[in-house]
């Protein structure tokens, strides 16, 4: 399948509803997305993404670059669906999975059987996929008999790595990461990454936010810079982070 995403002149704004004073402003703003204030009478707005032009292509492994605050994750939160836009398109082609938030759909009142049901289909898997994969989700996991068990009974590395586990059975064309995800204790990690780096590889379309310039530069050939929601610069990766550094 030839992936492709297309963003034309997407704006992504959230109005603030009685805000009295101009410190909850700001404040809010640097608490949340960063993005530019502007007001009328009645509602003040945060302008998290601004005119946003993309398109992305089979092949591309894509860096979004930025300070916190730059509009990334919200970019992210807008091509998995979780935003959409004030204005502007976002057209598609390809399944898209997210791995923004691994805990998205676990009960921990459920069994981790069940979760890894509720938590596939919300990904977009059918029962009858998951029927088919479920062995491999749960020998991945190394919960044995706590499979079946209520997820409220696991300590903090054993729910880790069941959300890890569902989260990454997937096979999407096109993937949305923000941080190479740690997964729990270090016995686990080298496992966790080497899924993350054959996830990376399967897919047509990788578009990755993160902090470490090394693990960008380690996955992506292009870079894309934002400041304040806006679209700076777009180009080789290196290029990109010359960009960033000498601006920044």
């Amino acid at each position: 399948m030839n992936t492709k995403i297309k963003l034309e002149n997407v704006d992504v704004s959230f109005p603030l509803f009685d805000v009295k004073s101009r410190s909850i402003k700001s404040n809010f703003v640097r608490m949340t997305t960063g993005g530019v204030i502007s007001s009328d009478s009645k509602v003040v707005k945060i302008d998290a993404l601004k005119n946003i032009n993309i398109e992305f292509e089979h092949g591309d492994r894509v860096a979004l670059i930025g300070h916190n605050g730059a509009g990334k994750s919200t970019l992210l939160k807008v091509l998995a669906g979780i935003y959409e836009p004030s204005s502007g398109t976002v057209k598609t082609v390809g399944s898209i999975a997210s791995l923004l938030d691994l805990w998205l759909g676990v009960n921990h009142e459920s069994s981790g059987r069940e979760n890894i049901y509720s938590r596939g289909m919300l990904l977009g898997l059918s029962r009858k996929k998951i029927d088919e994969i479920i062995d491999d989700i749960i020998a991945f996991t190394e919960l044995a008999d706590f499979i079946d068990l209520p997820v409220r009974t696991y300590s903090s590395g054993m729910s880790v790595r069941l959300a890890f586990a569902i989260s990454t059975a997937i096979e999407p064309d096109i993937l949305l990461l923000d941080e190479v995800i740690g997964a729990g204790d270090a016995s686990f990690m080298e496992k966790a990454r080497n899924r993350i780096l054959e996830l990376i590889n399967s897919v047509g379309i990788l578009i990755f936010s993160s902090h470490s310039e090394n693990d960008v530069k380690m996955f992506c050939n292009k870079g894309i810079v934002m400041e304040a929601g806006q679209i700076k610069f777009i180009g080789e990766v290196n290029e990109a982070y010359d960009y960033y550094h000498k601006h920044s």
